[in-house]
């Protein structure tokens, strides 16, 4: 498959994770009486990833999370030349989806995405639960470095055939779990710049850190895989293919 279809399928799927994780929080997580909480944001962007992963994981990989390519090509999974334009691609589909969903939300009255975040990650003062900058670091590197750890588990050669999205998805949806309550979950630099910049404020002026604390993540987490269990190279491929 060309680079531009590849590319493609990442920008049409990191759409999806964004829109159908960050549009849970953003109209159905608060709604009064019947919001779907903490549990069902997570349990959205797992779904979302897992159906992609099926959707074009035989196309592209289905990394849609620019800290999942940086990881992969750390771990041998991925040409570093293809880096950058899956980047590109994923912060595209992404940022579509938050303009998609800004139009969506703010169809209701009294609608703002300054004041009520957006879904947009934060630490400090906008740390859902308040937790300092040195505790979302940990946790983004931590829950970064064990989806990565996963996703090359879940697509080595030996692994079961045909199983590894809803691993993945799995994991992220437990990620989501624990992390919620500190960041709000990044773990993908494109989810997290897709909605920092209609939240237009504090989201932006801590984008950086979902950059830098993801993808340092990813990359540990696949150095350590790589080091420790990869046995021989491995395709381009990712997700729904064998290492």
């Amino acid at each position: 498959m060309n680079l531009g279809k590849r590319m493609a399928a990442e920008c049409f799927g990191t759409f999806w994770l964004v829109l159908g994780g960050c549009g849970s929080a953003v109209l159905a997580a608060g709604f009064p009486e019947l919001g779907i909480g903490f549990a069902g944001v997570a349990l959205a962007f797992g779904l979302t990833l897992l159906t992609m992963c099926y959707a074009i994981g035989h196309i592209s990989g289905c990394h849609i999370n620019p800290a999942v390519t940086c990881g992969l090509a750390a771990g041998g999974r991925f040409p570093l030349k293809e880096v950058l334009p899956y980047i590109v691609a994923q912060v595209v589909g992404g940022l579509v989806a938050g303009a998609v969903l800004y139009a969506i939300a703010s169809g209701k009255p009294g609608f703002d995405a300054a004041a009520g975040g957006f879904a947009s990650n934060g630490y400090g003062a906008h740390s859902p639960g308040g937790y300092a900058m040195g505790a979302a670091m940990v946790c983004e590197i931590v829950m970064t470095g064990f989806f990565l750890f996963i996703i090359m588990g879940a697509t080595h050669r030996s692994a079961p055939v045909g199983f590894a999205g809803i691993a993945i998805g799995l994991a992220l949806t437990l990620i989501h779990l624990i992390s919620i309550p500190v960041t709000n979950t990044s773990v993908n630099p494109a989810r997290s710049t897709a909605v920092a910049l209609f939240q237009g404020g504090w989201a932006v002026e801590q984008l950086w850190f979902f950059w830098v604390m993801p993808i340092v993540g990813g990359i540990l987490g696949g150095l350590i895989y790589r080091c420790l269990w990869s046995d021989r190279p491995a395709r381009p491929e990712i997700k729904g293919d064998r290492a």
